[in-house]
C-alpha cells in the first residue's frame, strides 16, 4: 500500500477510536480560494456523534452557551489529534441531520503533521487568533472597561460604514489588572475557550484565577473582543507551552454577554457570506 494510502487508512482507524471514546474534532470555516489564511480563524471543538463510510456527524459548534449555526454547503477545515500526531483536512457540511447535527463529508485526503507544528500543514492550515491577557486582580472592576470596549466597537463599525471625521480611538481604560502577556486562542466551546501561552510568557500563570482578555480577529473584526474569563485548568506540554482552559465569566457585567455573542456571530456570518460569493464568482 502506498505511504499516503497507509496514512489515510490509519487516520480512519484513529477517527473511529476517537468516536468510540466520545471524543471530538476541531472545525473552522475555510477561507475561499486560499491555502493560507488571510485572517484569524475561530476553531470549535465539536463532539463526534456518528460515523459512516461517507460522513462524520458532529454537533453544531457553540460559544458563550449558544449554538453558532453553520448551514449546509459551508466549507470547513477539520482536525483531529492523538498523541503527537495531528491530521488536518478539508470537508463541507452536507446537510443538517436530526437534533441539529452537522453531517460532514468524509475527507478523501488528509494532511498529517506533528503536534509540534500545531495548526499548520502543507495543504491546509489555520491562523490562530491572538489574545492579549491581563491577570485580573479585582473582577468587580471589569464593567466600565467592557462598556468602553463595546462603545469603541460600535463606533468603529459606524465609521467603517460612513468614514466621516476622525476614526474612533481605542479605549485605554482597563480594570484592575497585573502585567499583560500574550496567548493564542486554540478553540471555543459553549462555556469557555482554550488558550496556549508560550513558555517565555508563562511566568506566574499558576497563581492566576481570573483573566481580562482582548481577542483580535483581524479584518473580520477590527475591534478586539474584550471579555472576562476564569481559569479552570492548566497543563504544560512537552515544549513547555502552557495550555489554559478558561470559562466565560459574565457575572460581573451580564449585559456584555449578548454583545460578545453578536460579535462572534457577525464574524461567522461574514465568513459564510465570503464563501458564498466565492462559489458564485
Amino acid at each position: 500500500m502506498p505511504a499516503n494510502r497507509s496514512r489515510t487508512h490509519r487516520w480512519r482507524d484513529c477517527l473511529w477510536q476517537v468516536y468510540e471514546r466520545g471524543g471530538a474534532l476541531e472545525i473552522s470555516l475555510a477561507r475561499p480560494g486560499q491555502t493560507e489564511s488571510s485572517g484569524s480563524d475561530l476553531i470549535w471543538r465539536v463532539k463526534i456523534m456518528h460515523l459512516t463510510e461517507d460522513e462524520i456527524v458532529v454537533s453544531q459548534p457553540a460559544a458563550f452557551g449558544r449554538t453558532i449555526r453553520i448551514e449546509p454547503g459551508a466549507a470547513l477545515i477539520g482536525a483531529m489529534s492523538i498523541g503527537q500526531n495531528r491530521w488536518m483536512f478539508r470537508t463541507s457540511v452536507q446537510s443538517i441531520g436530526n437534533h441539529d447535527r452537522l453531517r460532514l463529508a468524509m475527507p478523501e485526503e488528509v494532511s498529517r503533521c506533528s503536534r509540534r507544528s500545531y495548526y499548520r500543514a502543507s495543504a491546509v492550515g489555520v491562523e490562530l487568533p491572538q489574545v492579549e491577557c491581563w491577570p485580573l486582580l479585582d473582577p468587580s472592576t471589569v464593567g466600565a472597561a467592557e462598556v468602553a470596549n463595546e462603545a469603541f466597537a460600535r463606533d468603529l463599525a459606524r465609521y467603517r460604514r460612513d468614514p466621516v471625521g476622525p476614526p474612533p480611538s481605542q479605549p485605554q481604560l482597563l480594570p484592575q489588572v497585573g502585567p499583560s502577556f500574550n496567548a493564542s486562542l486554540v478553540n471555543l466551546s459553549g462555556g469557555g475557550l482554550g488558550l496556549t501561552v508560550e513558555s517565555s510568557e508563562s511566568a506566574g500563570l499558576d497563581r492566576i484565577r481570573y483573566l481580562w482578555l482582548k481577542v483580535s480577529l483581524g479584518e473580520d473584526l477590527p475591534a478586539p473582543i474584550a471579555l472576562t474569563g476564569r481559569v479552570v485548568h492548566s497543563h504544560i506540554d512537552s515544549m513547555q507551552k502552557v495550555h489554559l482552559g478558561i470559562a466565560f465569566e459574565f457575572g460581573y457585567n451580564p449585559s456584555h454577554r449578548e454583545f460578545v455573542i453578536s460579535q462572534v456571530c457577525g464574524v461567522v456570518s461574514r465568513m459564510l457570506e465570503s464563501q458564498g460569493k466565492s462559489e458564485a464568482a
